[in-house]
């Protein structure tokens, strides 16, 4: 055998090694962070039910200056609607309100830049005295590419920490309101 064709079993053993690795990787996956917010349940519940509140707390919404935003449906709660298109970083989607409870808030997350992705955000709010502990978290399929990307990039590290910004950004405004 040739040095070339050596090279060439090498790359091609690799390859299928990355890809074997990708297949048994999870079909789903959960991203989730907490953070103990000074300010009631219901407080809380206002800022989350109310996507016109969100560009005050969102870790994404100052990622891109020129990104386009529209809200539809109910104006706020259950049926309210919010979508965006960016030419930048933040991308483009869908988000909307399915339920909400007086602990609970679910969205329905539909990315269509730079990939399409449909996934559930959930807020979880626990009052504890005079202070809620909110949980955010993402979770939803995940399709063979998105295995084969996690390979190389930690999504949960990734998104958590975004997670983080936005928790520490809506206990900023709660403090303020």
């Amino acid at each position: 055998m040739s040095l070339l064709s050596l090279v060439l079993w090498a790359l091609l053993a690799l390859v299928v090694l990355v890809l074997v690795l990708a297949a048994t990787r999870p079909k789903s996956f959960r991203v989730e962070r907490s953070l103990t917010l000074h300010a009631s349940r219901e407080a809380v519940l206002a800022q989350l039910q109310d996507f016109h509140r969100w560009a005050d707390w969102s870790p994404w919404e100052k990622i891109d200056p020129s990104m386009q935003r529209s809200y539809s449906g109910a104006p706020s709660g259950a049926g309210a609607v919010y979508a965006w298109t960016s030419t930048g970083r933040a991308g483009a989607g869908r988000m909307e309100i399915r339920q909400i409870e007086a602990e609970r808030v679910l969205i329905q997350l539909d990315f269509s830049k730079p990939f399409v992705a449909h996934n559930t955000a959930e807020f979880r709010l626990q009052r504890q005295g005079e202070v809620t502990l909110v949980n955010w978290a993402m979770f939803g399929p995940s399709p063979f590419v998105s295995r084969l990307m996690g390979l190389f990039f930690n999504m949960d590290k990734m998104i958590g920490r975004d997670f983080e910004k936005g928790l520490a950004n809506l206990q900023a405004v709660l403090k303020t309101a």
